[in-house]
């Protein structure tokens, strides 16, 4: 086309007609490209929006404000021992509605300032984080957060706890609905009367007789706070069962509340300012749950609510335990009635009946806990949680604030096995390999400083692995513990079952400086016990409910460790029980029946905590006693100690220092020759160990004795198979003065049972309190 016929043709009002390939010409889109710009993008989405605000017309005009019947929804829940017959009865909901007007003006507004700040100005819903909840769930990731006290009031009152999209969807529009019908008044006098505060307590009137012992007219602002606070995890921030943590948090939490109150005007920065953290009363057990009743019960509804979390039913533990809490359920435990009394009765004889607090201070310092697992199923068969229920709220077989001691120093023996680690001249670790036993020596290939002592200061010389266990030798563990590599100890505990993932893999550790359970230490030794498959404690068997379906896992899992490697664990183990630390209370027992045991000793820093976890091929049992302050009481000295503080175990029952090889070994013994059934032998996939005929000479590893004035001794493990007939002339551990070693170790008498106390203060371990 010339220029001369273009411009007629502009002039016509046609369109310049462009040659493809010509200059100027704009390319030809292929593809998706023809279909895809920026207006059908746009499009698009103005059509979603479309579509999602009809939905919404249409959810907003389908849903109604139900009837809110949430006292009607509340059962009872049944709990079951493992044969059928009830265990407890439990349901009755400790609520008293009280009128707004009964609560202090100040005590609401803490509730505001915990939750919701924009409560008074809001349209009863957070869009923003509705939105994320949304997101969360269809994406699996949990927790929703961000919803305003009318949402929370509607899904405590008028719906549930579930997490799913369509719960979320009728929260939304009966809250949106709900300010609209209702005052703000009305709705945070529902939701502060509805709520779950923990302790069995729904609402803030029985919160208020739970918590402070008085009515919530009675309430001040400081105590408001906290039951606002409490409101976020009431498990996690119970002051009387509350961790370290658990109090760091609601702590937090409760400053955050009145600092919001100032900002907001609330409360006057004086005022704010010379208020102290409220301390709440000690929590009071539910009537039926006495004795051991009430921990297996509380322990029952946490695994159930742990499961639903991970089945997605809940958000969160929270959620998931107001499921459970509000009832329906029958639940059937693991327990076997007939071992659980055994093990109580063990207790008694064995350690309750010889203490009196009245004569003896420390007596009434003194708490034990223990856990007893079938290895071959996993089920958690019988448990101790304390003196009462009602007494001591706390369960002690569950706790985890009280170091294990040397119960760790088997594990990093199984993590050497399972490594093939050698030592610092190239030695394989095997249980005859000769290792320095010299008090106090430093650990060498560690850029970490560390020289712990054994217990007494007692020095051995060079000794083998199966000696250095029967008499818990720290130096020689300490050593192999950097041999092996710290990072490695850490993640083959944590394959056996203990919870290592916040620890520092640092050489203290060897000492078994963490926190730990005998719930823990039953999973990791039952691991061990069934030749190194996982063996994960299982407290529930079922649970039923109507309304929906819970699938618990096998709590046998996979391989963590070889076989050949645990069993020789369990072989070098009893050498601790039939030649080492626990003896006395355990191998010469009268009722042992030539029954084979593998077990560890253990004795904490201070002498805080003792421990004794052993097992036969049938029944795994932890034991620990741990020393606490049952209440505030001011010393000679006039220092006031807070209740709750670990301390000495010293002196109880008359007696000098608490070893693991003392009341837990004998509390130990007297349960498991009852319980255990037929007598039945390790079947062991090894070569090595106290268990069995030496294979090899010891090999001597570097790191020399410095200790010249010594004789350093060549022991040798026992060469015969444990015999059948128990020793005679009872033998010990390290004499209380150092003295040089010889094959031959004195004889004792059962009040001087060896120990393996931690005499260093390991500045790594949080729980360590002095």
């Amino acid at each position: 086309m010339g220029r001369a016929e273009e411009r007629r043709a502009r002039q016509r009002g046609d369109h310049r007609v462009v040659v493809i390939g010509s200059p100027g010409a704009k390319p030809r889109r292929s593809g998706i490209r023809r279909f895809l710009n920026w207006k059908t993008i746009l499009g698009t989405f103005l059509g979603f929006c479309l579509l999602g605000m009809g939905a919404f017309v249409v959810l907003y005009m389908v849903v109604s404000i139900p009837q809110g019947n949430a006292d009607a929804q509340r059962q009872s829940n049944i709990y079951k021992y493992s044969d059928g017959t009830v265990l407890a009865r439990t349901g009755k909901v400790n609520r008293e509605i009280v009128g707004l007007d009964k609560v202090p003006k100040k005590v609401q507004l803490t509730f505001v300032a915990a939750e919701n700040k924009s409560f008074y100005k809001d349209a009863g819903v957070d869009l923003k984080g509705t939105a994320r909840g949304l997101i969360n769930t269809l994406s699996g990731k949990g927790k929703q957060g961000g919803s305003t006290i009318t949402q929370q009031y509607v899904k405590n009152f008028y719906l549930n706890q579930d997490q799913t999209v369509t719960r979320k969807l009728k929260e939304l529009v009966i809250s949106l609905k709900l300010d609209r019908q209702q005052s703000k008044d009305d709705i945070l006098a529902g939701y502060i009367n509805t709520s779950y505060y923990g302790r069995n307590s729904y609402g803030i009137q029985a919160a208020a007789q739970a918590y402070y012992g008085k009515d919530a007219s009675a309430l001040t602002v400081q105590q408001g706070a906290y039951l606002a606070s409490l409101l976020q995890a009431p498990s996690q921030y119970d002051w009387g069962v509350a961790t370290a943590t658990g109090k760091r948090l609601v702590t937090a939490r409760w400053n955050y509340t009145l600092d919001n109150m100032v900002e907001e005007g609330w409360l006057n920065s004086a005022e704010r300012q010379a208020m102290k953290f409220p301390i709440p009363q000690d929590p009071k057990g539910v009537p039926g749950l006495e004795g051991q009743t009430g921990y297996m019960v509380d322990a029952a509804n946490g695994a159930l609510a742990k499961r639903l979390v991970a089945q997605g039913v809940a958000a969160n533990y929270e959620d998931a335990k107001a499921i459970v809490d509000a009832g329906g359920w029958t639940i059937t435990l693991n327990i076997d009635k007939s071992k659980q009394t055994q093990l109580e009765v063990a207790v008694k004889t064995k350690l309750t009946s010889k203490l009196d607090s009245k004569k003896r201070s420390v007596d009434g310092d003194v708490e034990a806990g223990a856990v007893s697992v079938d290895p071959k199923t996993g089920k958690v068969v019988a448990m101790y949680g304390g003196k009462d229920y009602f007494e001591h709220y706390l369960n002690n077989a569950t706790r985890t604030d009280y170091q294990p001691a040397s119960t760790f120093k088997p594990l990093i023996f199984a993590a050497a096995l399972e490594e093939k680690a050698t030592t610092q001249d190239g030695q394989e670790i095997t249980p005859n390999t000769l290792y320095d036993g010299t008090s106090g020596r430093s650990v060498k290939g560690s850029n970490i400083a560390f020289a712990p002592p054994n217990e007494d200061d007692q020095s051995y010389g060079d000794v083998t692995v199966q000696t250095a266990m029967n008499k818990s030798i720290n130096s020689v563990f300490a050593q192999m513990g950097v041999d092996v590599g710290m990072d490695k100890v850490l993640r083959v505990a944590g394959e056996l079952g203990m919870n290592t993932e916040t620890l520092e893999a640092v050489p203290a550790q060897t000492l078994g400086s963490m926190g730990a359970s005998p719930l823990e230490m039953a999973g990791a030794y039952a691991t061990l016990d069934n030749h190194g498959r996982k063996v994960t404690p299982a407290l529930v068997a079922s649970a039923e409910h109507k309304d929906r379906t819970v699938d618990f896992p096998n709590p046998i899992g996979d391989q963590v460790i070889s076989a050949q490697a645990a069993d020789t664990v369990t072989s070098v183990l009893t050498g601790v029980v039939d030649d080492g630390t626990a003896r006395v209370s355990v191998a010469q027992a009268v009722d042992r029946n030539d029954q084979q045991v593998a077990g560890k000793t253990g004795t904490s820093d201070n002498n805080k905590s003792a421990w004794f976890t052993g097992y036969t091929p049938n029944l795994v049992t932890s034991v620990g006693l741990f020393g606490e302050v049952p209440k505030d009481r001011k010393e000679t000295s006039g220092t006031v100690v807070k209740r709750g503080t670990q301390v000495s175990l010293k002196g109880a029952a008359g007696g000098g220092r608490v070893n693991g090889g003392g009341f837990p070994a004998q509390i130990w013994a007297a349960y498991t020759f009852n319980a255990m059934g037929q007598v039945t032998d390790f079947a062991l996939d090894t070569t090595q160990g106290a268990a069995m005929e030496p294979t090899q000479t010891p090999t001597i590893s570097e790191t020399p004795s410095e200790t010249p004035s010594q004789t350093p001794t060549t022991e040798e493990p026992t060469t015969e198979p444990p015999t059948s007939q128990a020793p005679t002339t009872p033998t010990s551990e390290p004499a209380t003065t150092p003295t040089t070693p010889t094959t031959t170790e004195p004889a004792t008498t059962p009040a001087q049972t060896p120990t393996d106390e931690i005499t260093q203060v390991d500045p790594f371990n949080p729980n360590n309190q002095q």
